[in-house]
């Protein structure tokens, strides 16, 4: 914008020209598009914070409760696994009463996920859920209002069952339960998977490669459920894990090179020391 003096004395301001405008929002907009990426990156960042702070919370958590329970860890599952009844078997019991999501839940001040109301459920800004997290909006654990709370943390299913955890029920290693684990027995507890991110995608069957195979029931033990939303320099995506000595680390995946990719495959051998403690 330019001054310019009349004959009488007075000072005019000129508006600003086309041009002068048009370099002004080229600025603008350049200005933009380099500190968007910036911004963006510094959410990504604050979400994978987010999530390894509260995988840390659950370990804390497990930790007290092993203290507190002669050096067990809670059972793998919850509620789901044995319907919204009552349970009657000792294993139904186990799942409804002793599941990690509903003990764990009040040591880090939050309510247990069976006294959760199927409208109260809980939301991205709890402990249950990573902030990264989506559901895909064809998913069974979607049909909002009714339920609009998930997890999407999952338990480490191996560390319960004593042979392949999908072997048939009623069959040899089918359900093998050392149904609370000693955690004294653990080899190598930094190694060995305690809680991971998981997939909440029916198109990829709830993190298995069948519907409601493992994903968005608290626990699983497919490998190919583990969810890869966290990008680290470079582009490259993984998830976080919380081991068995309870700290979190990132990894780009769980899966194996020597593993088949058939649908048959459905968890890892016995003998893989990252899900099997002993």
């Amino acid at each position: 914008m330019r001054t310019l003096s009349t004959t009488s004395g007075l000072s005019v301001r000129r508006a600003f020209s086309l041009m002068e405008v048009l370099v002004v929002i080229s600025i603008v907009a350049l200005l933009m598009a380099l500190a968007l990426p910036a911004i963006g990156r510094a959410r990504s960042l604050a979400r994978q914070a987010v999530c390894q702070n509260r995988l840390h919370q659950w370990g804390l958590a497990f930790a007290a409760y092993a203290t507190e329970n002669s050096g067990y860890f809670p059972h793998t599952d919850g509620r789901d696994r044995c319907g919204d009844e009552e349970p009657f078997t000792l294993e139904g019991r186990a799942d409804y009463w002793s599941g990690w999501v509903d003990v764990l839940a009040p040591l880090m001040g939050e309510t247990p996920w069976r006294e959760h109301g199927r409208a109260t459920y809980p939301g991205i800004k709890t402990i249950f859920q990573c902030p990264s997290a989506r559901l895909a909006p064809e998913s069974l654990y979607s049909y909002k209002p009714l339920r609009n709370g998930f997890f999407s943390y999952a338990m480490n299913s191996c560390l319960e069952l004593d042979a392949n955890c999908w072997a048939p029920y009623g069959q040899p290693g089918g359900n093998d339960m050392p149904t609370f684990l000693d955690t004294a027995r653990i080899r190598t507890p930094g190694r060995v998977i305690l809680l991971f991110d998981q997939l909440l995608d029916p198109a990829k069957g709830y993190g298995g490669n069948e519907l409601n195979r493992s994903a968005g029931r608290h626990c699983g033990s497919y490998p190919k459920a583990f969810s890869a939303h966290h990008a680290k320099p470079g582009g490259t995506l993984g998830g976080f894990i919380l081991y068995c000595d309870y700290h979190v680390a990132w990894k780009q995946t769980v899966w194996k090179a020597e593993w088949p990719a058939t649908p048959d495959f459905e968890a890892p051998p016995r003998d893989d020391p990252d899900w099997y403690p002993y």
